[in-house]
């Protein structure tokens, strides 16, 4: 019998790889068999990452890339795939920011913008590139895309353009056997989180936590590793009638709040 979501072979790369969400999601996919590339800006937190793969039998590498500037994201894909075709690519890099619209400043919207989507553009446009035999995609889009969210005014703005962007390179790219799918999750609970609450809230990190994991309808935070397991399925054979969707993965938050 063959086994389900099974990756061998599979050439994956996989941005902001090393911690949180996408460790998660590297962890998954070189679990069932992706050579995995993890691009990171943080280098180092990447290589921790491909340590722990490759001790429990993985394959996977490290490559230095600032998603934010297309050189660097032209030469990292060219580093991480070394003459081979990309099977599978996704883009988590991401960077938030708390704030409406009063007080979110110009700078600040342009380093969001910087990152969050034309961070994304620039590995779509390498990623299809290399993508010679068909292949999946998925982007990390968010609930902020799909409903308001106090104080995320320039987070929501990049998120829904992730959503837009996946439903275009969707539809562009169905003849060349290009899947493009893109996961909204709600608050997950990564080391990010954590540090958001000991900075904002000292003293009160029990009670925000509890606070926070109470927005979801669930009562709990999501954890990293069930976002992973949803971009398994994404990324795998089990999802190839998938494409130009978006999945909220949020304890309910979008269609139970309210």
């Amino acid at each position: 019998m063959s086994k389900k979501f099974d990756l061998t072979g599979k050439k994956a790369i996989v941005t902001g790889g090393g911690s949180g969400i996408g460790k998660a999601i590297a962890i998954a996919l070189a679990g069932n068999g992706a050579e995995v590339s993890i691009l990171e800006l943080n280098e180092e937190g990447g290589q921790e990452v491909v340590k722990e793969i490759t001790a429990s039998g993985g394959s996977a590498k490290a490559v230095a890339c600032d998603v934010s500037q297309w050189e660097s994201v032209e030469a990292a894909f060219g580093q991480a795939l070394d003459g081979a075709e990309l099977d599978i690519l996704v883009n988590n890099a991401g960077i938030a920011h708390v704030g409406n619209v009063g007080n979110t400043s110009p700078e600040d919207l342009d380093r969001l913008y910087s990152v969050n989507v034309k961070g994304v553009f620039h590995c779509l446009k390498a990623g299809v590139e290399q993508m010679k035999s068909g292949g999946a995609i998925v982007n990390l889009s968010s609930i902020a895309a799909h409903v308001g969210i106090s104080d995320r005014f320039a987070y929501s703005m990049t998120k829904g353009a992730v959503h837009t962007m996946t439903l275009s390179v969707a539809k562009d790219y169905l003849d060349q056997g290009i899947r493009c799918n893109c996961i909204a999750p709600a608050r997950v609970h990564t080391p990010f989180v954590d540090g958001f609450i000991s900075k904002n809230y000292p003293g009160k990190e029990e009670e925000m936590f509890e606070a926070l994991s109470q927005t979801q309808p669930i009562g709990r935070m999501g954890m990293p590793k069930e976002i992973g397991d949803l971009v398994l399925y994404l990324c795998s054979d089990e999802a190839s009638f998938i494409t130009g969707s978006s999945f909220p993965i949020d304890g309910g938050f979008i269609t139970l709040n309210g």
